[in-house]
C-alpha cells in the first residue's frame, strides 16, 4: 500500500473516486450506473485530448499546445463535409480527421523550430488561423455525421459506452508507446535535459515534431468522436477543452517540468474533473461556485500528489 500510495497518480484516483461515492450518497444510489456512464462517457473526450497534451508537456518546460481546441474544430467539420450523412464514406471520414491532424502538427512545429517561436505563441497563433479556417469552411451551419457513427458514439457495449471503450484502447496505445516503445524513453529524455538528450544521440528535433504531430492528430480524433457524439459539428465544440487538456494532465501526476509523464493519471484526472461538476450540479450550485469549489479542489489534489515521500 506505501508503494501504491507513492504513485504520483493515485491521488487524481483517489479524488474521483471520493467525489463519485458523496454524488451517489447523496441521491441515495439511485444514479449509481447514469453518474458512472456520464463519468467514463464525458471524461473519455478529455482522455484523448490529454493524452497528446501529456506527451507535449513532458518534453519539458514552455511545451503545451494551445491549438487543441481549434484542431477538434477544424477536424469535425471537415470530417463530417467529407462524409456527407453517406456511411459508405465513413472511412473517408476518418483519415481526412487524421491528415488533418497531421498537417497542423506539423505547421505547429515548423512555428516553433524555423521560426524560433515560443511553444505557447506558436500554437495560440495557429489556433487563430485554424479556427478560422473552420469558420470559413462551415459557415455557420451544423453538420451532421452519418446515422452509423452516431449510433456507435452514443451507444455501449457490455453496459460500458463506446467512446470510452476507444479512449481505452487508446490509452492502451500510448502506455505502450510511452512505457515500452523507444519514442517514450526519448520523449522523457528531452524533458529531463534536451541538451544532454541530443549529446546521448537522440534525435530532438524529429521527436518533438512526432510528439506535436501526435498531440494534434488525437485532437482530431477526438473532434470527429465529440462531433458524432453530440450530432454534430460545432464552431465551439472544443473550446472547454482548451484548459481541460492541461488539468488533468498536472491532476494526473504529469510533472508540469517534463521529463515524468504517466497515462493512468489521465483517467483519473479526467473522471475527476467531470465529477466535481457533477457533484456540483447535484448540490444546486451556482456556477460561480462551482468554478470556485472546482478551482480549490484541483490546488488541493495538486499539492497532494506533488508531496515528495520522507526519507
Amino acid at each position: 500500500m506505501t508503494n501504491v500510495l507513492r504513485k504520483p497518480w493515485i491521488w487524481s484516483f483517489v479524488a474521483a473516486f471520493g467525489v463519485w461515492l458523496t454524488t451517489i450518497l447523496f441521491t441515495g444510489g439511485e444514479s449509481t450506473v447514469g453518474v458512472t456512464q456520464a463519468a467514463l462517457t464525458f471524461a473519455a473526450f478529455s482522455v484523448i485530448v490529454g493524452l497528446g497534451q501529456m506527451f507535449v508537456i513532458t518534453l519539458g518546460p514552455g511545451n503545451v499546445d494551445l491549438s487543441i481546441p481549434a484542431t477538434m474544430t477544424l477536424a469535425g467539420t471537415v470530417a463530417l463535409k467529407t462524409m456527407e450523412t453517406n456511411d459508405s464514406l465513413i472511412v473517408a471520414g476518418i483519415l481526412v480527421a487524421l491528415a488533418i491532424g497531421v498537417c497542423i502538427g506539423l505547421v505547429n512545429f515548423a512555428l516553433i523550430k524555423l521560426l524560433r517561436i515560443p511553444p505557447i505563441i506558436a500554437t495560440l497563433s495557429s489556433s487563430f488561423l485554424i479556427q478560422s479556417t473552420a469558420i470559413w469552411y462551415n459557415r455557420g451551419l451544423r453538420i451532421k455525421p452519418p446515422a452509423t457513427l452516431t449510433q456507435f458514439a452514443i451507444g455501449s457495449t457490455a453496459g460500458i459506452p463506446n467512446v470510452a471503450i476507444v479512449a481505452l484502447l487508446i490509452s492502451m496505445g500510448m502506455w505502450i508507446l510511452l512505457e515500452k516503445g523507444i519514442f517514450g524513453r526519448r520523449v522523457a529524455a528531452i524533458g529531463q535535459n534536451m541538451w544532454a538528450a541530443r549529446l546521448a544521440g537522440v534525435p530532438v528535433d524529429g521527436t518533438r515534431l512526432a510528439t506535436y504531430v501526435l498531440c494534434a492528430t488525437l485532437a482530431s480524433l477526438a473532434g470527429l468522436v465529440l462531433s458524432c457524439f453530440s450530432g454534430g459539428a460545432a464552431l465551439n465544440m472544443g473550446a472547454e477543452y482548451l484548459l481541460t487538456s492541461i488539468a488533468v494532465v498536472v491532476i494526473g501526476g504529469t510533472a508540469v517540468a517534463g521529463g515524468f509523464a504517466n497515462v493512468p493519471g489521465i483517467w483519473g484526472g479526467a473522471l475527476f474533473l467531470f465529477l466535481v461538476v457533477s457533484m456540483l450540479n447535484t448540490y444546486g450550485a451556482s456556477a460561480g461556485l462551482r468554478m470556485l469549489l472546482t478551482g480549490v479542489i484541483i490546488i488541493a489534489v495538486i499539492i497532494a500528489a506533488s508531496r515528495k515521500p520522507a526519507r
